[in-house]
């Protein structure tokens, strides 16, 4: 089975090489967790390293911000070219705030569609899914949702789908997506001591194949994501 490696030095190993092609897997935390970093250096590092085009498609924040942040953290855009496009929907949010409720979905259907028939993507990253259901005002978000897991796996993409966590929530998804999604990547900020919060990430499932149920530190040092066992006394 191909896998598509997210290059987190260490956590590919404890997913058996990685994530199963054309998997739709949810990336979920609270905010501060770095979502939407994990999911542009999986695409970046896939680009730059393996030659595979993808596509990020921003509902909140704009291409500049997003390009100006990922440089930031050592990932310039010039490094891959056209193998990655970035699509910031949050610019048309300003401008057609009115659009009828089956217009925000068309309109990403529309650039999903278009760019796998131009550019020919593997991975694609949403950021985020409760944004889009909010704005397509899902009547029957089950229902809803699962055509739309259906409508991408006919893609034959592997798609990366952001998603807010409240602090201390134990359910992953509200309207059933955690139970759609073929994989979930739990990142959470733990507090080790009384000033000491450590970022930790874990693999709560991943269809097809096997992979590590627990918790790891997660760290980002010299543009590079990688994790090591749980750090539980704060390092002097």
């Amino acid at each position: 089975m191909e896998k598509i490696r997210t290059f987190i030095e260490g956590f590919d190993e404890k997913l058996s090489g990685g994530i199963p092609k054309n998997h739709i897997v949810l990336v979920t935390g609270e905010p501060g967790t770095m979502k939407s970093s994990l999911c542009y250096y999986i695409l970046h590092n896939n680009a730059k390293k393996l030659g595979k085009k993808g596509v990020y498609i921003t509902l909140e924040q704009s291409r500049e911000s997003l390009i100006e942040h990922m440089k930031n953290m050592g990932m310039s855009p010039e490094e891959v070219g056209d193998k990655i496009s970035i699509v910031d929907l949050a610019l048309i949010r300003k401008s057609m705030e009115d659009l009828a409720r089956e217009g925000w979905l068309q309109i990403f259907k529309m650039y999903a569609q278009n760019l796998k028939d131009t550019m020919d993507y593997e991975l694609l990253v949403l950021d985020s899914l409760p944004v889009l259901e909010t704005l397509a005002s899902f009547e029957n978000p089950r229902v809803d949702l699962f055509h739309l897991f259906e409508w991408m796996r006919d893609l034959e993409i592997t798609t990366f789908l952001v998603s807010e966590l409240a602090h201390g929530s134990e359910a992953y998804g509200k309207h059933g997506e955690d139970f759609l999604a073929d994989g979930i990547i739990h990142l959470t900020m733990d507090k080790v001591d009384e000033i000491t919060v450590q970022r930790r990430i874990r693999c709560v499932k991943m269809r097809k194949t096997y992979h590590s149920m627990n918790y790891f530190t997660l760290m980002f040092e010299h543009g590079r994501f990688q994790v090591t066992r749980v750090i539980i006394d704060r390092e002097i």
